[in-house]
């Protein structure tokens, strides 16, 4: 039997069992195919529940439209204005941002050492703005049964540099684990490398720049608290002029 002869109701099943991506290639071959691979029952099986994790979808129609409207537009994690939720374009996978005032900020409350600030182009009300430290340790947290599973995570810290930048040609120590990892060493990142060295960040399409911390292959969603963290305190060098925007978490392009 011909593929386009099958039940209409079989299509849809065996098209949502497929990716946003290959539902979108399908809705191209033909009239038909496009009514059925557009249809509500394909993309209610791309889009997470509705309240789960305390995400409260919008009410939005068609179901396609809702998928790339949070693709595009990420909305708070239940009334915590600073952690939001998107999904992935391509596979439909969960992705979060952790907000600067999410974050534990050694210093964070002392205004000598970090100010928070208003910044236009910044999706949280506030970011992290450092004035002067020697020590630097930012700490993000979030449940690994928030996540995809049998995903590969990549945890990425979002930020800026102000012109009077310093202190950050220095490797910090980058952690993207769960909690219960025991202490071992751990990679390291430089945010502001010397000239001839490599430039790990890159810039995002938002006017923010953004790093690899590491990643984490989340298999079932059951490993408790997956830790994110950037930390350089042995060098006790002055840095200063770094904003930081949160802490994002994405499946890992491969």
């Amino acid at each position: 039997m011909a593929f386009s002869r099958l039940p209409g109701d079989v299509i849809s099943r065996i098209f949502s069992l497929t990716t946003p991506r290959d539902a979108c290639r399908v809705s191209s071959v033909s009239t038909a195919f496009r009514s059925i691979a557009d249809s509500d029952q394909v993309w209610l099986q791309f889009l997470p529940p509705d309240h789960c994790d305390g995400v409260v979808l919008p009410p939005i129609s068609p179901k396609k439209s809702l998928y790339l409207h949070l693709c595009d537009h990420p909305i708070p994690v239940g009334g915590n204005r600073n952690m939001i939720f998107s999904l992935d374009k391509k596979s439909g996978k969960k992705c979060f941002m952790i907000g600067a005032r999410e974050l534990a900020i050694t210093w964070g409350d002392d205004q000598r050492y970090w100010r928070w600030i208003a910044e236009p182009n910044s999706r949280f009300d506030q970011v992290a703005e450092l004035m002067r430290v020697c020590w630097f340790h930012i700490v993000g947290r979030i449940e690994t049964k928030m996540l995809s599973t049998k995903t590969r995570y990549a945890a990425y810290l979002v930020f800026q540099f102000r012109d009077n930048k310093g202190g950050f040609h220095r490797p910090a120590e980058a952690r993207v684990s769960v909690e219960s990892d025991g202490h071992r060493e751990w990679p390291t990142v430089i945010l502001d490398p010397r000239e001839g060295e490599p430039r790990l960040m890159r810039e995002r399409g938002d006017g923010w720049l953004e790093i690899e911390m590491g990643e984490f292959y989340n298999e079932n969603g059951d490993d408790g608290t997956l830790v994110c963290s950037l930390k350089e305190v042995d060098d006790y060098t002055t840095k200063l002029g770094l904003v930081v925007e949160g802490i994002e978490l994405r499946p890992k392009e491969t």
